[in-house]
């Protein structure tokens, strides 16, 4: 082979070694998955979230309540259940809490007909904990901008879907034993999802000052792992949003 056709080669060979090198150092566009809707499919949880999907449509009407979250709202109906009892003597309430959800899961459900039938006064909603989580590699899934663009998803859908239903929307509680990264994020999270509020259809509240102590920690007398209120904190809840409940529903 003559030196021309060596060159020639030559040429191609960086051509094509550029043209790769330009292709793989592009930046991948970024897919924020808390906004995708998808569907629990765990065994452990399936259940759960077929319940909570049928109860919709066995029981449509007015509510003055409608609870929208994860494991944390589900435990209205365990470890709450007795502060359920008397919410529920006061107003006419429904629980739409599936533990272990993401904001994704919550939107795949509104699309699978969480939310059909139901006309609710208010719609309380808290949202995004477990989108907050590592992964077993020590890295984040979603980004701190992830989750508010999922919890506004979330919110958006709501006023779609039942415009006349006004949204008390929570701020995500304190978790950890202590001061840590992830509960860090959260109250990030919370500053921004603060601006929601329009002292109109959207209405912000966090109390999640109520569970912390003096010196950071959170006490196991009211959450006992550090994440899922007892007896003692959905009582704290309670009174927390007692006072907007009166003012937007007007008991």
């Amino acid at each position: 082979m003559n030196t021309k056709n060596l060159l020639l080669i030559a040429a191609l060979a960086a051509l094509v070694q550029t043209a790769s090198f330009a292709q793989n150092s592009a930046p991948v566009a970024h897919v924020n998955p808390a906004v995708i809707p998808v569907p629990r499919t765990a065994d452990w949880i399936t259940n759960r979230q077929a319940l909570v999907l049928q109860r919709a449509k066995d029981a449509p009407g007015d509510y003055d309540l409608e609870f929208i979250g994860d494991s944390i709202t589900q435990g209205w109906e365990g470890a709450g259940k007795n502060v359920w009892k008397e919410l529920g003597d006061k107003y006419k309430i429904i629980n739409f809490g599936v533990s272990g959800d993401r904001t994704e899961h919550v939107l795949w459900r509104f699309e699978h007909g969480q939310l059909d039938g139901i006309k609710a006064k208010v719609a309380v909603v808290m949202i995004g904990t477990n989108n907050s989580n590592k992964n077993r590699d020590g890295s984040w899934t979603y980004t701190d901008n992830d989750i508010l663009q999922g919890v506004t998803a979330i919110v958006n859908e709501i006023r779609r879907r039942q415009p006349e239903t006004k949204v008390l929307l929570l701020g995500i509680f304190p978790r950890g034993k202590a001061f840590n990264e992830q509960r860090g994020r959260l109250l990030e999270i919370n500053q921004v999802l603060a601006k929601l509020d329009d002292a109109n259809n959207i209405f912000y509240l966090d109390f999640g000052s109520q569970y912390v102590e003096n010196d950071g920690s959170i006490s196991k007398n009211i959450m006992p792992d550090a994440l899922h209120p007892n007896e003692a904190g959905y009582k704290i809840w309670d009174a927390a949003m007692s006072p907007k409940l009166k003012e937007l529903i007007g008991k």
